[in-house]
Order: C-alpha cells, then sequence, then structure tokens
C-alpha cells in the first residue's frame, strides 16, 4: 500500500468519523458533511502538489523563482477560492431549494 493510499483511507475514515456530529447537528445532512470533507482533502492535495511541484522548478532555474512563485500563489489563490464556494454550497441544508 503506497503512502498516498494510506493518507487517502486515512482521511475518509476522519471525515466519517467527524461527519456523523456534523449531521446530528444540523438534522441529518449526513451528505453535506461528507462534501465539505472531501473538498478540503482535494485542495489540500492539490495545493500540496501545486508548492511541490513550484519548489522543485524554483531548484532547478533559480533565475526564474520570481515568476513562479507569483503564478504559485495565483493558482493556490484559485484553488483557495474553490474550496470556499464547495464549503459553502456543502453548509447549505439543499442548495437548490433554499431551505
Amino acid at each position: 500500500m503506497t503512502q498516498v493510499t494510506k493518507i487517502v483511507a486515512l482521511s475518509v475514515l476522519a471525515v466519517l468519523v467527524m461527519a456523523n456530529p456534523a449531521a446530528a447537528a444540523d438534522g441529518g445532512s449526513f451528505s453535506g458533511a461528507f462534501g465539505a470533507g472531501l473538498a478540503v482533502i482535494g485542495a489540500a492535495y492539490g495545493i500540496g502538489k501545486l508548492a511541490g511541484s513550484a519548489l522543485e522548478s524554483m531548484a532547478r532555474q533559480p533565475e526564474v523563482a520570481g515568476s513562479i512563485q507569483t503564478a504559485m500563489i495565483i493558482a493556490a489563490a484559485l484553488i483557495e477560492g474553490f474550496t470556499f464556494y464547495a464549503l459553502f454550497i456543502c453548509s447549505q441544508q439543499n442548495p437548490f431549494t433554499g431551505g
């Protein structure tokens, strides 16, 4: 079992354990808590991969480190913006009916 698989399995287990109290608190919205957990896990993985690749690129070509860093910050901000949007949608009981 690879390390990434172990991390994903433990993350899913943590989401399932933490989602039960969250589902009981807002009337049984397990899917919202599960979706929020998946959104956060995906964003963390994406930003981690982005930062790792950017640091490797800066190590290989130090003369373009400034432009790589700028592009990395912009991409990380876009990922975080999407994550906040996903968390907002997941926090609603039913985003399609407004209830």
